[in-house]
């Protein structure tokens, strides 16, 4: 009789299984926590090299691009030279991306550190659900795979408080650096522990990668969030508009390469077959749209509470907790309803965020001299449990009826898209949110007035995306 054991990765002790377990989640833990931490750091980082609004906008659209693009190029690079190599070589760059921005001695040098970062996060992210097949047998799984939940709620939790206290903190005088620093211990215990607990998964050699495909990707999205972000710096001049109409040609030509990737049977960034499923598309675009709403909204938030109103990142992170404790709550709960209603609990999701930002809209909008926490307490608890509702039914709805061949290529690809939405985003609601900052170089400017003014505006497009998720659902059949 075949024991788990046996069906797994023989001659690992169920100890040895859970730790390299353990060191899976340690470095998922460390990549999630980077994304939230980050935002407490904004206003810092800003003080603290005089930058552009531009620049603090790179800071977090240059990695979540980055980790975009190289998540399916990083994951088929695991099946072909083994998972567990890069998973440790994932592990490495991301933690020397982490060093070189707690050292960074300017802007450039931290947004090329965060692109870094986001070069080692692809290259990891992938090969921590694909080892899990190598440890478990099929019936053990089901605990590891909500293990990986459970780390991203708690990282979400976990994120802005610590960023609050280590940089409160302000360890022998360095300020905001810690907050990368922290991951450079952590990442090397991950490295040795993974070389020696991780088992080694061999790669399939005859696997290629689309590399062309990749490039040409990469330029068609820098044609459109490049003059986005810096066009309102620059003045709006005529090479943005002229960057941005060249992206649609380059589109054309990506869907093209892959037509002809797949007419010779070459490797394919997107599978034709999932270019041309129309219920994957809206799919797709819906999945964009919710998550073009997330990172822009704390980006606004953590300046609006810093530099409008002078709270400290520790307390501008007890702020905002509650809507991470929401996103918490509501994936327990979204796992025990299982696969049950997912149309109506994306929809229920999106009105709960809807709801939540026109609620801190009119909260800012009566907001004068102190900010009063149980007041945006409230409505950033509905927006965590919106977005926790919304998030494991629709990831099951848009996956659902693709055909089974092209299961892990449209998994794959929805997360890519997920984390473009996220950089779209940044760029859209970061050009409104700091073109209404700009009348804070007046004489008569008041901070609270212009910020609340600022991210006023923001709120608009997040109460535009996430009604629209409440309807694009309805688009899509009943999953299966």
């Amino acid at each position: 009789m075949q024991t788990p054991l046996d069906t797994a990765q023989p001659g690992m002790g169920l100890q040895g299984r859970w730790i390299a377990m353990a060191v899976l989640l340690i470095a998922g833990f460390m990549n999630l926590i980077d994304v939230t931490i980050v935002n407490v750091a904004l206003p810092s980082l800003q003080k603290a090299f005089g930058a552009t609004s531009s620049q603090i906008e790179w800071v977090v659209a240059g990695y979540i691009l980055v980790f975009a693009l190289g998540l399916l190029p990083a994951g088929r690079l695991g099946d072909i030279l083994g998972r567990r190599r890069m998973f440790v070589w994932g592990v490495g760059v991301f933690t020397f991306g982490s060093a070189l921005c707690g050292l960074a001695p300017s802007m450039e040098t931290l947004v090329a550190a965060r692109v870094l970062q986001g070069i080692g996060g692809a290259m990891m992210t992938p090969q921590t659900l694909g080892i899990v097949p190598a440890l478990f047998a099929p019936h053990e799984r089901g605990m590891a795979y909500a293990l990986f939940g459970l780390s991203a709620g708690l990282a979400s939790v976990t994120g802005p408080l610590l960023g609050g206290v280590l940089i409160g903190a302000d360890i022998y005088g360095l300020g905001w650096r810690p907050i990368f620093l922290v991951n450079i211990p952590v990442g090397v215990i991950a490295i040795f522990a993974a070389l020696r607990y991780l088992p080694e998964v061999p790669g399939a050699k005859g696997l290629k990668n689309d590399f062309i495909g990749i490039a040409i990707a990469m330029v068609a999205l820098l044609l459109v969030i490049f003059p986005l972000i810096e066009g309102r710096q620059a003045g709006w001049p005529l090479w943005c508009f002229a960057m941005m109409a060249a992206s649609v040609p380059a589109a054309v030509l990506f869907v093209l390469w892959q037509r002809r990737q797949a007419a010779c049977g070459g490797p394919q960034l997107l599978p034709v077959s999932l270019m041309e499923n129309a219920n994957f598309m809206v799919g797709t675009g819906m999945v964009m749209v919710l998550f073009s709403g997330i990172p822009g909204f704390f980006l606004m938030l953590a300046l609006y509470l810093q530099n409008g109103y002078g709270l400290t990142p520790l307390q501008s992170g007890l702020t905002t907790l509650p809507f991470s404790v929401g996103v918490l709550i509501a994936s327990v709960v979204s796992g025990r309803l299982g696969v049950r209603w997912p149309r109506r609990r994306i929809a229920v999701g999106g009105v709960l965020l809807t709801t939540a930002m026109v609620w801190l809209r009119i909260v800012v909008q009566h907001t004068v001299d102190d900010i009063v926490w149980m007041q945006f307490a409230v409505p950033l608890l509905i927006g965590g449990v919106g977005l926790g509702t919304a998030i494991s039914p629709m990831f099951q709805t848009v996956l659902s009826n693709i055909e089974g061949r092209d299961t892990g290529s449209a998994s794959g690809a929805l997360q890519s898209f997920q984390q473009v939405g996220g950089a779209f985003g940044v760029a859209i609601v970061g050009e409104i949110f700091f073109s209404r900052l700009q009348a804070l170089g007046s004489p008569a400017a008041v901070p609270h007035d212009i910020y609340a003014n600022a991210i006023g505006g923001g709120l608009l497009y997040n109460i535009a995306a996430f009604g629209l998720v409440a309807l694009i659902v309805w688009r899509l059949p009943r999953p299966r």
